[in-house]
């Protein structure tokens, strides 16, 4: 009876250990089919939890018979469910794909303006990205020009430099809209004398995405880039034909018609965009004059693109002309006499670009682009009229390898300035050739820690050679968790193109001297880290960032004692120092966006340190967002902006803006409504933004929106 028992105690521990299993899983992202190291995988019955190693995969033990589920997830990917029934019918390790969550999809978007070619998630340099469902919900608000689409980004401010015509700049980190490079493509195409209308003459339709880096960046395209970089990215032509048209009707007598047209046929791809941009003056403070002028704009950019084994090739041509009119109403709509300021543009730029793979890892790309603007500002009594040309050529070589990634290059720039019909004063012309040679390197040196280094020799006619090194590591200390740190010099040729000389029409301003005139130079850098996770159904996505920048010899300008002005290089400098936070928070169909600005920056022009005038030392943006996809979007906002210092060292108001925006879709057409600025926020509630007569007014700093409440809607076809 003994050995009975004994044998039956022994066969039920024998069935025991037979019926324990083992669960073994490698783990890939779906659409790179990369290994991915630290996702969790967690086996729901048993209560266990555990990681994938370097190699991707996972182990979990004592598995019973039956039926069992397993949970895997992994910082922005969508969290997967799977169920096998033990004993498995197979030996082999189960291999499991990850698909990206929408709401990181942004994380697989290649970033163009570093170079590079590399996915946000694996660029050092800290760059933001405007792009699909963003891009468009910011086109609907302002589909006729870009400066919204930009001010509506954590740590960019727009400044408009006529309280009448509405002509403006960017400003990033406090800094002047003259220290920051706008790019088409990679091009060079808006600096100087047509950076004053740049913004407002950009329809984002037919952008793909806009590429911002905050920071000296002068590294990757020279000068002029010392508060950072915004790079627009035109649709190329794709797999499917894209045939889209937006007509859009404002409350402020604005109309916004626009088209695009993509395709591909075989080794030909072409796109076209044009669009007819107008407003009628609009005065909605019934004080006589336009918050916003009278204009008229026509644009038409058609491209070619060629498609060889070896060797593609796009060239493209951009036209646009505009007649803009601001000042007082009475004399826009009936003539006669009375204060006015007109702008008159004609901008043609061409774009070529070639690129030849050399073999598997090398190609060759060569750039070539010339602008051509023609601008008149008048004002009663005076006229300033100039024509700009530059080009811009340029030779790159890239490599990309296992470990690391090369870019060799060199170009040259010119920039021509011509005034006409110039009397009384001495022109302000100028020629400036700029000669540049560059190196940079991405050096993958684990898998979670990636360094960019790169230097720049620029040479400019007239000044020096500027040396211009720059750094950038990005650490994945975790799935969770990322960090960036980064800086370099930066430089800006003088010109009398500034926010300053812009307000006045470039009136009594003497002619550039470049025999006594320095370049202005930068150093900065910043730092960030970045922390994403899940909450039960809350994804939450933060980022924090401090960002430096010394700003030496900086342009100020200067009255001399026959009434003119002249620039002059300050003995001082200028600092810029703060933080940025972004908090994203999806929960089902709702997304919510937290951002806040702290700008300190402060002029130390003499013993006294001064507060930069018109920047916001707190801003806050908050977004909500609620969608189903492709049927329905609503979105709520509201931006605060904390008290400005102005140039007559007066202090402006705070000031809050509040808007609404409704797009209900179909297949192939949308409908949107857009309430902007509903609290009706206008700087000429706050009081005069001008002294002296309506017939000689001398207008004050625009800090705040002088548009007020504006209603925005119209439709969209896809075909």
């Amino acid at each position: 009876m003994k050995h009975f028992f004994i044998y039956i105690i022994l066969s039920c521990l024998s069935l025991t250990i037979h019926a324990q299993h083992t669960f073994k899983v490698i783990v890939k992202d779906a659409g790179q089919q990369t290994l991915l190291t630290g996702a969790t995988v967690s086996w729901k019955e048993g209560n266990k939890t555990t990681l994938t190693d370097s190699v991707g995969q996972a182990t979990i033990g004592n598995i019973p018979d039956g039926t069992h589920t397993f949970l895997l997830s992994y910082i922005g990917r969508k969290e997967t469910a799977v169920a096998y029934t033990f004993p498995l019918l197979t030996t082999e390790i189960i291999v499991i794909e990850l698909e990206t969550s929408e709401e990181e999809e942004e994380e697989e978007v290649v970033v163009t303006a570093t170079r590079s070619s590399r996915t946000i998630a694996n660029t050092p340099t800290r760059t933001e990205v405007i792009s699909g469902e963003e891009l468009m919900e910011k086109g609907n608000m302002k589909p006729g020009d870009i400066r919204m689409l930009l001010s509506e980004t954590t740590g960019i401010q727009t400044q408009q430099t006529s309280a009448t015509s509405f002509n403006a700049g960017i400003r990033i980190q406090g800094l002047e809209g003259r220290y920051t490079q706008l790019l088409r493509d990679g091009y060079p195409l808006y600096a100087g004398f047509s950076g004053g209308l740049s913004i407002l003459q950009i329809a984002p339709l037919d952008l793909q995405q806009v590429e911002i880096i905050k920071g000296s960046a002068s590294t990757l395209y020279g000068g002029g880039a010392i508060a950072g970089l915004v790079n627009l990215v035109s649709k190329t032509p794709g797999t499917k034909r894209e045939l889209s048209f937006l007509g859009n009707i404002t409350s402020a007598k604005g109309l916004d018609l626009s088209g695009f047209y993509s395709e591909r046929y075989g080794k030909v791809g072409i796109t076209i965009f044009a669009s007819r941009n107008s407003n009628r003056a609009f005065d909605p403070a019934g004080i006589g004059l336009t918050a916003i002028p009278q204009f008229e704009r026509y644009t038409i950019n058609p491209r070619l693109f060629l498609y060889g084994k070896n060797t593609s090739a796009d060239v493209g041509i951009n036209y646009i002309t505009e007649d803009r009119i601001g000042g007082n109403i009475n004399y826009i709509k009936n003539g006669g006499s009375g204060f006015y300021e007109r702008n008159n543009t004609d901008r043609i730029t061409t774009q070529l670009g070639i690129a030849h793979r050399i073999d598997e890892q090398s190609t060759l790309q060569l750039k070539n682009s010339y602008s051509r603007f023609n601008r008149t500002i008048a004002i009663p009594a005076y006229q300033f009229n100039a024509l700009q040309q530059s080009s811009f050529t340029e030779i790159t070589w890239n490599r990309k390898g296992n470990k690391a990634d090369w870019v060799l290059g060199a170009n040259i720039l010119t920039d021509d300035l011509k005034e006409k019909d110039q009397v009384a004063d001495a022109p302000r012309d100028y020629h400036y050739n700029t000669i540049g040679a560059f190196v940079q390197n991405n050096w993958s040196i684990s898998p979670r820690f990636i360094l960019e280094t790169g230097v720049r020799g620029d040479y400019v006619s007239s000044y020096c050679l500027e040396m211009l090194p720059r750094m950038s590591a990005m650490w994945k200390v975790s799935p969770a968790i990322t960090t960036r740190l980064g800086g370099g010099f930066g430089y800006k040729t003088p010109t009398i193109f500034t926010e300053e000389a812009e307000r006045i029409q470039f009136r009594g301003i003497s002619a550039i001297d470049d025999r006594k005139l320095l370049n202005e130079r930068s150093v900065g850098g910043n730092w960030d880290i970045t922390y994403r996770t899940h909450i039960g159904d809350i994804g939450i996505s933060l980022n924090h960032l401090f960002f430096y920048t010394r700003l030496s010899r900086p342009l100020v300008l200067v009255a001399n004692t026959v009434g003119k002005s002249a620039f002059e290089n300050s003995s001082g400098h200028i600092d810029t120092k703060g933080m940025e936070t972004n908090l994203k928070l999806l929960y089902g169909d709702f997304k919510l966006f937290i951002g806040y600005t702290y700008t300190d920056a402060n002029t130390h022009y003499s013993a006294d340190r001064q507060w930069l005038p018109l920047t916001a030392r707190h801003r806050l943006n908050n977004v909500l967002m609620y969608e189903i996809e492709d049927k329905l979007k609503l979105g709520l906002e509201a931006y605060y902006f904390s008290p400005q210092r102005l140039n007559d060292g007066s202090t402006g108001r705070s000031y809050w803006i509040a808007g609404f925006m409704a797009e209900k879709l179909w297949k192939r057409f949308s409908l949107y409504i857009n309430f902007e600025n509903f609290t009706n926020t206008r700087q000429t509630r706050f009081g005069s933004i001008y002294t002296g007569s309506i017939d000689n007014p001398v207008f004050n700093d625009i800090y705040a929106p002088v548009e007020g409440f504006v209603v925005n809607g119209g439709l969209k076809v896809r075909l």
